[in-house]
């Protein structure tokens, strides 16, 4: 049987399979109550002297603190003659220095910052592929254990709500706002927001468009990761059966939850390093911008 066979009879197969699922279970009604939005609200789990601990809290900590662990150990754990394990680390701290921050600013200012621009790559890739681990924090939907009511398992990441990435945000622009009023004073820093070649009348709109692309790297730091997690979250979310909750169309899980496996592996692959990845280049070539000489 040729490969082309083979592609066709699984398909066959698989159409079959979604027409007797629509058989045996039918249409179903539609279910109003079925809210996945609900997925990313934060309830309060616990309280700790007055203060509502929620699963993004926990999810911060949680990321925190396997980023300092794992670091930790494998600093421990280097060899003269490393590992797979110890290669794929070196790997990436070359990529973080060399990619990410020497890339993007003068060495001086690479050596400086490399810890801090890393950090923040390590946080936020820690902080999406746990986004990517069902716990449970859903405490909308109880599982009862022995007269136990624990929360059921979810997908959830501290990126996915906007508050996170948006304090990653203001953090970056402190940090190279910084760097460039104590690189060029707080005049200089201002007059370098102006292009060469811009004298006269064409001034003031010109730097005051400037000032306002400065403020708007803001949203384009963490508007862009929050609504890619949010994003895949959702969709694996309505393709793992979300939707044929919604609808009561059980078929309509047989369709989508194959899209929904492959999706979550796109996801956990590619998305939750690439958006990591992308957030540190930027912060990089920010405060390498801040700290430049021309504009």
């Amino acid at each position: 049987m040729t490969t082309k066979s083979k592609a066709l009879l699984g398909i066959g197969l698989y159409v079959l399979l979604i027409v007797a699922v629509l058989v045996v279970f039918g249409a179903g009604a539609k279910n109003d109550a079925f809210a996945p939005q609900n997925e990313f609200k934060l309830d309060t789990l616990f309280s700790i002297g007055g203060l509502d601990v929620n699963k993004a809290h926990l999810y911060i900590l949680a990321a925190g603190i396997l980023m300092t662990l794992s670091m930790l150990l494998m600093a421990r754990k280097m060899q003269q003659r490393p590992n797979k394990t110890q290669t794929f680390v070196e790997l990436t701290y070359t990529t973080m220095r060399d990619n990410i921050t020497r890339g993007n600013m003068e060495d001086s200012l690479a050596a400086k910052w490399f810890p801090f621009i890393a950090s923040l790559f390590l946080f936020i890739w820690f902080s999406n592929m746990l986004g990517y681990i069902p716990l449970p924090t859903n405490v909308e939907h109880k599982i009862d254990i022995f007269g136990v009511q624990i929360p059921s398992f979810a997908l959830y990441a501290a990126t996915a709500n906007l508050s996170v990435p948006l304090v990653l945000a203001l953090v970056v622009f402190i940090a190279f706002t910084t760097v460039g009023i104590v690189r060029k004073g707080p005049i200089g820093y201002i007059k370098s927001f102006i292009p060469a070649g811009v004298t006269g009348l064409g001034v003031p709109p010109m730097l005051a468009l400037e000032i306002l692309s400065s403020f708007m790297r803001l949203i384009s730091l963490s508007v862009r990761l929050f609504a890619n997690i949010l994003a895949g979250h959702l969709i694996i979310l309505f393709m793992a059966g979300g939707l044929a909750v919604i609808l009561g169309t059980v078929a309509i899980g047989a369709v989508t939850f194959p899209l929904a496996v492959a999706l979550f592996m796109f996801e956990v692959g590619l998305v939750a390093t690439l958006q990591a990845f992308i957030f540190a280049t930027l912060t990089a070539i920010y405060i390498g911008g801040a700290a430049a000489d021309a504009h």
